[in-house]
Order: C-alpha cells, then structure tokens, then sequence
C-alpha cells in the first residue's frame, strides 16, 4: 500500500461537535503520527494539527469527514517526501 506524509489542519468554530471530531480522529488512530491542539479563546475557536502517514485516499476521506461537521473547517497539506510502499495488513 502506498502511504502519504500530510498534516491536516482542522478549525473549530463549534465547541459542540468536539465528540464528533474526536470519534472520526479515533477512527483514524492508526495513521496518525501526532497531533496538537491550540484554544484560542480571543476569538472563540480552536485549531488542530495532525499528521498523518496514509494513504491519499484515506487521508482525503478523514478530511472530508471533519469538513462535514458543522463549524469545523479541515484542509490536507501533503509533504513533497517520497511515497512509501508498506506490506498490507491482509
């Protein structure tokens, strides 16, 4: 399986659908290499790095995941490494 390198950042504008994000963070866990998260009370929102090693297709469906709750925003940066080919897990 080939995997990409990428850091998903993530706005929370909703302090309600945290639940929400964290169980679809969860579903992820495998992939995820680290994550941070920032409060920024000034201006009511909090923001979330991960970084991920997955594939494309898996990271670009986690992404969307997160976009589709209400008051979240989450876009993908991929890094310009290598692809890696990993053994399958079957």
């Amino acid at each position: 399986m080939t995997t990409r390198v990428a850091i998903i950042s993530i706005a929370v504008e909703k302090s309600g659908d945290i639940e929400k994000l964290n169980r679809i963070l969860h579903t992820y866990g495998s992939y995820i290499i680290g994550r941070m998260g920032i409060p920024y009370p000034k201006r009511g929102i909090s923001l979330i790095s991960v970084a991920m090693d997955a594939p494309a297709d898996t990271i670009s469906a986690m992404t969307g995941k997160l976009g589709m709750l209400p008051g979240i925003t989450s876009k993908a940066l991929y890094a310009k490494v290598q692809e890696e080919r990993h053994a399958s897990s079957d």
